[in-house]
């Protein structure tokens, strides 16, 4: 890999690429901490200082904003309106058939389903904008801290409108920066915006382990975590890596005088088909009863076992419903997104066929029997990384925000294989070396 990036800075071309790839990586950091207008900075500092080990249910979100959302700045939202939208706009072209129609129209129709994702990451942005102030106001975004409730002094109208377009106009502008990174950077810019996040946060919370060890000052606790990560990170990687290769055999087909066909291939399916989808999935929808009682403020018996069985991440009922969970959305994404049928008209309609297997509706059937195979050890594989950090490293001071727990390490190993891919196929494209070195 070391290789890889040191060969493409020897490339003018590629090297310009990483340079401004960078450039637009500073400019994201410095956004994430510029405060928004109407904050007080010291009592969200103050608040930040006594919050440091529990960030509550805030907490997936402020990982993705790369610590901005607890800190309210102009980028506080991220780009978590953005995958969102990306995820509703996925789920929708299964059910909306105009939308199923814009995805099989090539590069024109997935232009215009990115023009609605853009529409439906501003509206999210205003939601989500609108109630992080309506919750900085409250003082629920710091349960706990004695000046919550004066982190915004000025409760104006004028104000409380300001805020909300400051952080709407800052997930604009994340979103135009990762399209500049796809466009004239190395690519895949929403995904390396998403990596930068996750990563800042790395040296904080690992010293924030060592700081809360007792055994050699600290240091045996952060060495013994940092080596569970790297075993963790290895793990990702052989995991993310593994496939089932199915053989597809294309017949000869004769058109005037030219032969087309006769050629091999195969159809990879992935061990993590759905990727980190299904733990974000379980995360988000784990989160909504516990906000029905933060905004409550519900003494009631049911709010009562909601924050002592589903609220607290350490809780049994909250691990094996997480669990159960993941596997869940790991089968419903799989299912959503890879059609059998679908591929087996494909195959079909241009000569081939699986050898063995006949063409058609067997193919599709066998093509669904593989892919429920497969799926299960990938949806078990995910909700085992997701519950690492509850239940191994609890006795280091780790909590669902470990940086080595199940969402970043997942988003970290895959968008940093992909962007090696993508560096390593553009250095083919400019330097091959062809058969006789």
């Amino acid at each position: 890999m070391l290789t890889a990036f040191a060969r493409a800075f020897k490339t003018p071309d590629l090297r310009k690429k990483l340079l401004f790839t960078l450039g637009i990586i500073v400019v994201y950091r410095i956004g994430t901490n510029i405060p928004i207008p109407g904050v007080d900075y010291r009592n969200v500092q103050a608040c930040l200082d006594a919050a440091q080990a529990n960030q509550g249910l805030f907490g997936l979100v402020n990982m993705f904003s790369g610590g901005a959302l607890l800190q309210i700045t102009i980028f506080a939202l991220g780009i978590m309106p953005y995958i969102t939208a990306s995820i509703i706009l996925q789920l929708l072209t299964v059910v909306i058939p105009r939308l199923e129609a814009l995805k099989k129209e090539g590069q024109a129709g997935t232009a215009k389903i990115t023009q609605y994702t853009r529409y439906l990451t501003v509206a999210l942005a205003v939601l989500q904008g609108t109630g992080l102030v309506a919750t900085a106001r409250s003082g629920a975004l710091f349960q706990g801290c004695p000046v919550a409730n004066q982190i915004v002094p000025d409760q104006s109208m004028f104000v409380t409108i300001t805020m909300v377009i400051t952080m709407t106009a800052g997930t604009a502008v994340v979103m135009w920066l990762g399209e500049l990174i796809t466009d004239r950077g190395i690519g895949n810019g929403m995904s390396i915006l998403m990596f930068i996040s996750i990563a800042a946060t790395f040296p904080s919370a690992l010293w924030a382990i060592k700081e809360q060890g007792d055994l050699a000052d600290g240091w045996i606790e952060f060495g013994t975590v940092l080596l569970v990560g790297l075993v963790m990170v290895g793990l990702v990687v052989f995991v993310e890596q593994a496939q089932r290769r199915i053989p597809v055999q294309y017949a000869k087909r004769m058109i005037g005088r030219r032969s087309y066909g006769g050629t091999s291939t195969y159809i990879p399916l992935k061990v993590n088909q759905a990727g980190v989808i299904p733990v974000i999935f379980a995360s988000s929808l784990l989160y909504i009863p516990a906000l029905i009682v933060q905004f409550s403020n519900s003494t009631a018996g049911w709010a009562a076992w909601i924050t002592k069985n589903l609220a607290d991440t350490g809780a049994t009922p909250h691990i094996i419903l997480y669990f159960f969970l993941i596997v869940f959305f790991a089968f419903f994404y799989v299912a959503i997104t890879f059609n059998p049928e679908e591929v087996a008209d494909n195959m079909k309609k241009y000569g081939g066929f699986i050898p063995g297997i006949r063409a058609g509706r067997p193919t599709a059937e066998y093509l669904s029997y593989v892919l429920n195979r497969i799926t299960w050890p990938g949806s078990l594989y995910l909700g085992l990384i997701s519950l690492v950090p509850t239940m191994a490293l609890a006795g280091f001071g780790a909590n669902q925000n470990f940086p080595f727990g199940g969402t970043s390490i997942l988003i970290i190993v895959g968008v940093g294989l992909e962007t090696v891919r993508q560096i390593e196929s553009q250095l083919q494209q400019r330097n091959y070396e062809g058969f006789l070195r």
